[in-house]
């Protein structure tokens, strides 16, 4: 007799007409059988922590910290946990009235790719997710919510229209490497920022390393791990009373003039003007 598949937990944190959000933690590892569900909405899933991968009608990716899960409502789907334990997302639901209001300038009706990788125009959203997430949000309110909400569909609708879809399938060796990668960027912040010391991690040469890497995540490793420094940041500049420079060392940059200019360049202003405004 088999033992039955790990059910994710879902925690819901609100809900409105036409929305809902939750916080979803799944403790399935490699040795857990997956099984079917199905979007009864149209679904979005930020990425907090852990690696996973989503398979559905729109494709199958790998899912890791700072990506979009993007869901149909009616699909099918099932996600495995083949190299890596567990994971954690901030899940939102919409009704088809409400994603009609909020995606009205999108060109299609339907997600055509089943994520969007970690990029910039994502970066302020994904820092917005994990502070929440992190219990010292200081407008942790319906309305915070539901503006976090809106801002997702609106986001990923627009984003995820734009883009060609990717060829489909990665070889499962591929998927194993790049998986072992990014939880050793996730689990260490010590983790060398260099390609050819990733690649190692990897076990190939840097030049197939980072061509499979792109393929499998949807950017490069340096892009990758700076994204996740700087959201890492960004999250502790509003929930910590630290020194700038103090969460800029801690978060792996080597000097706060770097950091400044990396920060700006992603969020649009300066990690103090960013902390005020909150």
């Amino acid at each position: 007799m088999t033992d039955p598949p790990v059910t994710p937990k879902s925690r819901p944190l609100a809900s409105g007409d036409g929305w809902a959000i939750s916080e979803v933690v799944c403790t399935a590892g490699p040795r857990d059988r997956p099984y079917e569900e199905q979007h009864s909405r149209t679904s979005i899933a930020i990425v907090i922590g852990g690696t996973f991968q989503y398979q559905t009608s729109t494709g199958c990716e790998l899912m890791t910290p700072g990506s979009l899960l993007l869901g149909n409502a009616g699909d099918c789907f099932t996600c495995t946990h083949e190299h890596g334990k567990g994971d954690r997302c901030l899940s939102f639901s919409y009704s088809e009235e409400f994603r009609e209001q909020v995606a009205e300038g999108a060109s299609r009706s339907r997600f055509s790719t089943p994520r969007l990788p970690p990029m910039r125009d994502l970066s302020s959203l994904v820092a917005r997710a994990s502070e929440v997430l992190s219990g010292a949000d200081p407008f942790h309110h319906r309305a915070s919510f539901e503006e976090l909400g809106v801002r997702a569909l609106a986001q990923a609708s627009q984003l995820e229209s734009g883009r060609a879809p990717r060829p489909a399938g990665s070889e499962p060796s591929s998927l194993a490497r790049v998986t072992r990668v990014v939880r050793s960027i996730e689990n260490d912040l010590e983790v060398p920022r260099d390609l050819a010391s990733l690649a190692q991690i990897a076990r190939l040469t840097p030049y197939h390393f980072l061509r499979v890497f792109e393929a499998v995540t949807g950017t490069t490793p340096h892009q990758y791990l700076l994204r996740m420094r700087l959201r890492r940041a960004a999250t502790r500049l509003r929930t910590e009373r630290a020194k700038i420079l103090d969460i800029a060392l801690a978060c792996g940059f080597g000097d706060i003039s770097n950091f400044n200019r990396a920060f700006r360049a992603e969020f649009g202003v300066s990690p103090r003007a960013y902390r005020s405004l909150a």
